[in-house]
């Protein structure tokens, strides 16, 4: 049982199980069932250790700290997809702007005087 709890299993994946407690103590699963003080203990004990081994802790607070940077990036991802859809917009107008005043330069008709050099006095 304690090599269990201490995370330092001989035979078994760690997990804590009872199944991983009579195979770590090599008997049948009849003779630990028959041990009602030691169930007793376990249970008590795995209750306290809310049932992971020390290698599931870390895991699970991996899972954590990466679902939560997961979120920051989906949260950054989509502020910038705004600004993008933004400046796409500005973008197009700015180039409806822009072909409209080439359209007017293109229909206006007028004189061009040439403008001499300057007169000395």
């Amino acid at each position: 049982m304690e090599r269990l709890l201490a995370g330092r299993p001989t035979c078994t994946d760690g997990r804590l199980v009872k199944e991983n407690l009579y195979r770590e103590a090599g008997v049948s699963r009849a003779t630990m069932n028959r041990a009602h003080r030691i169930l007793a203990e376990w249970d008590r004990r795995t209750a306290a250790t809310d049932a992971r081994t020390p290698g599931e802790a870390r895991r699970d607070d991996e899972l954590q700290e990466l679902r939560a940077e997961l979120r920051h990036l989906k949260r950054e991802r989509t502020q910038l997809q705004g600004r993008l859809d933004a400046s796409a917009t500005v973008i197009a107008a700015l180039h409806h702007d822009n072909a409209a005043l080439r359209q007017q330069l293109d229909t206006q008709t007028g004189t061009v005087v040439t403008i001499g050099p300057p007169r000395s006095e």
